[in-house]
């Protein structure tokens, strides 16, 4: 007897692959924006947050469009579009409690991630000066994973509601106190010199300056996932990226940093 899965809006993307590795095509059949799911990296970091109902915004499709794709492979629909959705809005709510729009901060990346400047030192800011019972509200062109990560050591809680296809917002509570020794490390330079040494003709170059977030981040963990033991990726970029390093420490990585100046940074990353 064929095995089968009841879905709805929900449903994580990651959820679906996992359950039939089929999905992952059938998936991309319906827009030329989910190819990107063939990126074992891209996958990772984002299949797991994505709901069908927030893909469908992304690939300008609709979650009927994704149950009837994936019916052949024994996928179920539970409900009505209409009652997840009511759901999905109702969970945002929840997320938000009893705190009012006043107490809800908001703001908005968009100009300066198309001007190619990197938000993170506006939105700590914005972190450092919330009050308590504050909702910081991130209005993006993407789901900012890595900031969600980064921010859940600070013991903060999110909520992603995708508006559409290139207008996300993503909310931030604090409702636990952050992690101990959570912060995020630093880069001893203090041994650069002995490490380019260490690493002579053993080094891969890579340089992401071109790229416009959150391309860079992504070029270098595909490029560590390839990298062999006794060998370091040599990354030039044009700042240091605080998103990457809590990243890094999670995947058993040691790094250096040497900042030139505001807008040339190299980094050298290597296997513990």
């Amino acid at each position: 007897m064929r095995q089968e899965m009841q879905i709805n809006s929900g449903t994580k993307i990651a959820d679906l692959i996992k359950f039939h590795p089929d999905a992952l095509e059938a998936i991309i059949s319906l827009s030329p924006d989910f190819k990107k799911l063939r990126n074992p990296i891209l996958r990772r970091l984002m299949a797991g947050r994505t709901s069908i109902s927030m893909a469908s915004k992304i690939g300008g499709c609709k979650p009927e469009d994704f149950f009837e794709i994936l019916k052949p492979l024994g996928f179920v629909s539970d409900n009505s579009i209409q009652e997840q959705e009511v759901l999905l809005r109702k969970s945002l709510k929840d997320f938000v409690k009893d705190i009012e729009t006043a107490h809800i901060i908001p703001l908005d990346v968009r100009a300066m991630l198309a001007e190619g400047n990197d938000p993170l030192r506006l939105i700590q800011q914005y972190v450092k000066e919330l009050k308590e019972g504050q909702v910081l509200k991130i209005i993006n062109t993407f789901e900012p994973t890595p900031l969600i990560k980064l921010l859940e050591k600070q013991g903060f809680e999110s909520y992603v509601d995708q508006i559409e296809k290139n207008l996300i917002e993503t909310y931030f509570y604090r409702n636990k106190p952050a992690e101990i020794n959570q912060a995020i490390p630093e880069g001893v330079e203090s041994d650069w010199n002995q490490l380019l040494k260490q690493y002579d003709n053993k080094m891969i170059e890579l340089d992401v300056r071109h790229l416009e977030m959150p391309g860079p981040m992504m070029a270098i963990l595909e490029e560590l996932e390839k990298l062999d033991y006794g060998k370091a990726l040599y990354v030039h970029h044009k700042r240091i990226p605080v998103f990457l390093l809590s990243e890094l420490k999670d995947r058993n990585f040691e790094y250096r940093i040497n900042e030139i100046s505001g807008t040339e940074v190299y980094l050298l990353i290597f296997k513990k």
